[in-house]
């Protein structure tokens, strides 16, 4: 089955599939089967566009020390994503604290996003989560958004509601 949510139309009576996705349909479920439909709100653009604008404005107001860490808005965004609990997190036990820190150093350059930490003999990653359309929903969304800006405007020393009125305007 695809990972693509398949789109519905509801007759009055039933729950009947676009034409679009009849064949799918045909493949992936059997007749008498129950099956569970989930709704999904859809988020705007608009919001989806200023949201990415915060960040860069945000990115763009970092102090000097914090740019170097962060070379590009999309670096910020995840590591505010991973601080705001938006993340996966995958520990290892390792045998001793030189082999953590060398564990450490072979995982970090396989993702330039995530966050690579030790502490005694325990390697710990955190990588953000997906904020995909098809990964994360309007509401989920729109909660990670909010505790994400949270971040980035205590970051660069502003309260949440100054960084977003400074992108309408910029918008």
């Amino acid at each position: 089955m695809s990972s693509a949510p398949i789109i519905f139309q509801w007759t009055g009576e039933a729950m009947a599939p676009h034409p679009r996705f009849q064949r799918e349909c045909d493949a992936s479920f059997v007749v008498g089967e129950n099956y569970r439909l989930a709704v999904q709100e859809h988020r705007s653009q608009a919001n989806h566009n200023h949201y990415f604008a915060a960040i860069n404005e945000a990115w763009m107001n970092l102090p000097e020390l914090m740019a170097e860490r962060f070379p590009t808005s999309e670096h910020l965004r995840k590591y505010a994503l991973i601080k705001a609990g938006y993340r996966d997190e995958r520990s290892i036990v390792c045998n001793s604290k030189a082999e953590a820190q060398r564990i450490a150093a072979f995982i970090k350059p396989m993702d330039e996003f995530a966050v690579v930490t030790t502490h005694e003999a325990v390697v710990t990653v955190w990588t953000a989560k997906s904020q995909s359309k098809a990964a994360m929903g309007k509401q989920v969304f729109q909660e990670s958004k909010s505790k994400v800006l949270d971040v980035l405007a205590e970051m660069i020393g502003v309260q949440p509601e100054t960084l977003t009125r400074n992108v309408g305007r910029a918008a």
